[in-house]
Order: structure tokens, then sequence, then C-alpha cells
């Protein structure tokens, strides 16, 4: 087949359908969704796993009168699923929100987009206008088209507008609300929690739970936000998680859906890197990669088949919550971190009711928030009394990127925090025992990766001296080009150049033959030599040896 175009940010169900973007047939969620007769169901997925998507595909099934929903799913699954379920095509009213505007930095900003976006939604059924039987109604619905409805009449907004749509259609309406948790996330972050937990609690309270004119709703978000918080007494909730079997297999992409993507894109050959970068994660009892990701790496093969698999789904949020466990991060919380990295796995317990104020009372509820927000997958889990505990680990190389950024980025403003003239003055002094003793402290700080590899020291080290005041540092990442892992010197040959040899010791007791070998390369690769030529006099040679959190440090005689 020709290379049909993916859709890369493509989330109107009728403009992915309608231009003939490349789709994979999710239809048998709104089967399910009937079969399950959910009053409100909420789906909490990580992000980018096909949330949006969906809803506006639910949106253009059951709405009536907006257009002939059966053209848009001719050939699709739920055409052939039996006409029970297509008895609900195009039968209902529905309101469609998404809260995904609402991330702004103050309070106010977040509410004006709120009243923005249910602006959009009345005019979107102003038809209704007409046949509305009371003046008092249509004021009042004016006043939301025009943005200028008091602030409390926004509290029950999506209550009055499927009042409204009953009253004209005679027909209980759908209610649609997606990314319900950013204005949460966004408050949480931003120091107005408090004020916007008050505004969706309300929304919701009267749009799901005293609303006679509810037919059903399907809310999305990330987390499952605690019922006491948001969803007070509204006991006609289903919450389907990561953890739930039902729907497990509607949010991003199975094996099969990835393996007949890849055939059909001429890319089975590279099945195996699509797996480690993007495949891992378990909803319920499905494998699931993450689509977002898989349709990022096909395109960016439509020049080049053998295209490098790069972290596209880490570039979609600000991997706040990895950097907020790292900064909190104990020397328990740090070892269980390297073990994650390296590929092991680490035991929490989870518990679903969970809010943004939780995420710093404990540590256990952080690893809650990263394992429902897609950056552990579950391995096992086992119940012990009333609380299950899960075996997790680290995904893919996807998520393993954004830890290792996370990791480098705060190491590096720590390290700029840090009092480091004794590093330096033993440095520049010769002074080899304090200089050992120094780095292993700092070393004990940090998380390591990379399985302790030379490349791991390298940048340890380049990183602590980085802000030598004075002084330019060289850093050869590269090996055997006849230079120096690291140059320090100072701008004028009359002051004083610094040579230093890293090497990793497999045992404590080796550091020292290891500080011994990277002296003997020095001297071997006449690293001095090219100095004093440019003119230096003053030379200090180390050979440093790592093995673990240890360092020894020695200087050429």
């Amino acid at each position: 087949m020709g290379w049909i175009p993916l859709p890369v940010g493509v989330e109107n169900f009728e403009d992915l359908i309608q231009t003939g973007y490349y789709f994979v047939d999710k239809t048998l969620f709104i089967r399910e969704l009937i079969d399950m007769k959910g009053k409100v169901n909420l789906f909490t997925r990580p992000r980018r796993f096909g949330k949006t998507l969906n809803m506006s595909m639910l949106r253009y099934f059951f709405e009536m009168g907006k257009a002939d929903n059966a053209e848009l799913f001719q050939g699709m699954k739920i055409m052939d699923a039996g006409e029970e379920y297509l008895a609900h095509m195009g039968k209902y009213p529905v309101i469609s929100i998404s809260l995904k505007s609402m991330k702004q930095p103050a309070y106010d900003d977040a509410f004006y987009c709120l009243q923005e976006e249910l602006a959009r939604e009345f005019k979107r059924h102003d038809e209704l206008l007409p046949g509305l039987p009371y003046e008092e109604d249509r004021k009042k619905y004016l006043r939301f088209i025009g943005r200028k409805a008091e602030p409390k009449e926004y509290l029950d907004s999506l209550k009055f507008l499927s009042e409204c749509l009953f009253q004209c259609y005679g027909r209980k309406s759908v209610i649609l609300i997606d990314e319900y948790d950013v204005p949460l996330e966004n408050a949480y972050f931003s120091g107005f929690y408090d004020k916007m937990v008050s505004v969706i609690r309300a929304l919701f309270e009267s749009a799901l739970k005293t609303n006679d004119n509810l037919e059903f709703a399907v809310i999305t978000g990330c987390l499952r936000i605690s019922k006491e918080s948001i969803f007070t007494g509204l006991n006609n909730l289903k919450i389907m998680s990561i953890t739930s079997r039902t729907y497990a297999e509607h949010f991003g992409f199975t094996p099969e859906e990835v393996e007949q993507i890849l055939r059909d894109y001429g890319l089975e050959d590279n099945l195996k890197i699509v797996k480690q970068w993007y495949d891992g994660y378990r909803f319920g009892e499905s494998e699931v990669y993450n689509p977002w990701s898989v349709i990022n790496y096909v395109d960016s093969c439509y020049h080049d088949k053998k295209a490098f698999a790069k972290p596209y789904w880490s570039n979609t949020s600000s991997n706040s919550i990895v950097k907020n466990l790292i900064e909190q991060a104990d020397i328990s919380v740090k070892q269980e971190i390297e073990r994650l990295i390296e590929g092991g796995t680490i035991e929490k317990p989870i518990h679903e009711d969970i809010t943004y104020d939780d995420m710093n009372s404990t540590q256990d509820n952080l690893w809650n928030f990263l394992f429902f927000t897609g950056y552990l997958k579950k391995i096992s889990e086992r119940q012990e009394g009333e609380t299950i505990y899960m075996e997790m680990a680290i995904p893919n190389s996807e998520v393993r990127y954004v830890y290792k950024n996370a990791v480098l980025r705060w190491f590096e403003e720590r390290t700029e925090k840090k009092e480091l003239m004794p590093l330096y003055e033993s440095l520049l002094n010769g002074k080899a025992d304090e200089l050992a003793e120094i780095l292993s402290e700092n070393l004990m700080e940090t998380i390591s990766f990379y399985d302790y590899q030379e490349s791991y020291y390298h940048g340890f080290l380049a990183g602590m001296l980085k802000n030598i005041g004075n002084y330019i540092v060289q850093s050869n990442r590269e090996s055997g080009n006849g230079r120096p892992d690291i140059l320090v010197r100072y701008p004028s040959v009359r002051g004083k150049a610094v040579i230093i040899e890293i090497k990793v010791s497999k045992t404590y007791q080796g550091l020292e033959e290891k500080c011994d070998e990277a002296l003997n390369q020095i001297e071997e690769q006449k690293y001095e030599e090219a100095l004093r030529q440019e003119g230096y006099r003053d030379i200090l040679k180390y050979g440093v040896a790592f093995y673990r959190k240890e360092c020894m440090v020695k200087l050429a005689e």
C-alpha cells in the first residue's frame, strides 16, 4: 500500500476519518460502554494514550442531528456488532467539553478558560434556543454564549444545558468530560488547589449526581482524584483505572495492532526496537504500547526505515512527578531509583484514592502517582490484609530516558548550589586523599545509572568541576583519541594544568590497581608532554578510580 498519513496530534474523529488518516479501530469501546451500562464512567490513563480521540469517537457515534454519523463508521467493527448497539447511534443530545485549556498560572485565567469552553459548547447547540419555552432560560443561555453569566451560574452550567436539551428534544443527554484532572493538577502546582476543587466539585455534582436529564457520562483523566474531594456522594460512579480488567484494550495499542501497523508500513524488521522503546504497559491483563510514541516513530520512518527511536512521550508533560521524587529522595529511595533505572523492580503499597495534596505526604504516595501516570508498570501484585502490594518496574527505554534526564538535571541543580571550594582547592593543591573523600561524599548523594560504567563517573566528575572559577575544563568523553578524560587548566600557561584519567574497578580491593593503571596511561599517552609544549610548567596528574560509590585518587609523583 502507499504511505497513508499518520494522525500525529489529530484528536477529532471526524477529521481523522474524512481526511483519510491511518486509523486503529477502537469502536468496540462503544459496545462495551453500552453493555456495561455505567451511569458515570471515569477512565484514568496516562497522558497521550488516546483518551481524547476516543471521546471524540463517542460524540460522533451517539450525537443526534449533527451529521450522518453512520457514514463515519462504515467498515468499522461496531457496525458488525449487532442492531442492539446501532440502535443507539445518533440518538442522544451530547454535551462534550475538555478541561485541558484550564492549565493556567492563576485561578482567574483558569476560570476564564472554563467560561470559554462552556461558551463554545452552548453555541454549538444554539439551534435549540428558539425552542426553549421560557424567556428566562433563553436569557440565561445567551449569557453563557456571551460569557456574561454570573460566576455561581457556571457551577451548574452542564446541568442547565442538559435541561435545555431535554426541553427541546425530549431525550436525556450524554455528557463527555475530557481531561478532568488537568485544572486540578495545575492548580495544585500553582497554589490555588482548594479554590479549583470547589469549582470542579460543584460542576460535577450538579451535572452527574442530581441531574434527572443525564443518560450517562464518560469522564477521562490521568488520575483518580479522591472520591471525597471531587465526586462527593456520587454513588453511581464506575472507575476504570489501569488496574481494571474491563475496557483494558481500548486505550493504547495492543501487540497485534502494533504488528499490523508495522506490516502496513513495511517496517516489520523494526518490531524489536518499537517493543524495547514503547511497549511495557499493562492495563488490566492487557499488554499495551504507547500509541502516541508508536505513531510518531512510524511517521519518522517515512524517509528512513532505519530511523532511530526517540523519546516522544517524555516531551508531552513536565515530568514534574519524577523530578519531585528524585528531589525528595532519601538514601533508601535513591537506591530504589537506581535499581529501577538498572532494570530492577521495587514493591510498594498501591491505593487508588489519592489527591494532589497526598503527593508530598509520603514517598509511598509519590510511587502511587508514578504508577498511575505511566512512569512505572505492574510486574506482579499480592494482597496482605487490606493492602495491595505492587511489584513495579520502568516500562521501557522511553520512560527510562525520562528518569535519567530528571536525575541529570537534579544533579546539575544540586551541584550549582553546593559549596565546592574545598573540592577545587584539594584538586589544585595536590591533596589526593581530601579529593577522594569529597568525591565519595558527593557520590553517596547521587543516583547513578549506566550500571556504574565509566561514562557515568565521567559525567559526575565533569559536572562537579564545571564551575571551577577562572579555569577551563575540557571533558573528553570519546575514548581512544589520545586525550585525557578531563583536563583542567588556567587560561595562561603561567598557571596550573591538571590531567585526570578515570578508571572503574570491579571490586573495592581493586581501586588502587586501577589508580595506578590510570597514571600509567597518562605517562604512556604522553598527555603531559603536549601541555609542556604549550608552555605549562605546573602540571598535576591524577589517577581516579571508582567502585560503585567509593572513590580513590592518586597523584603522580
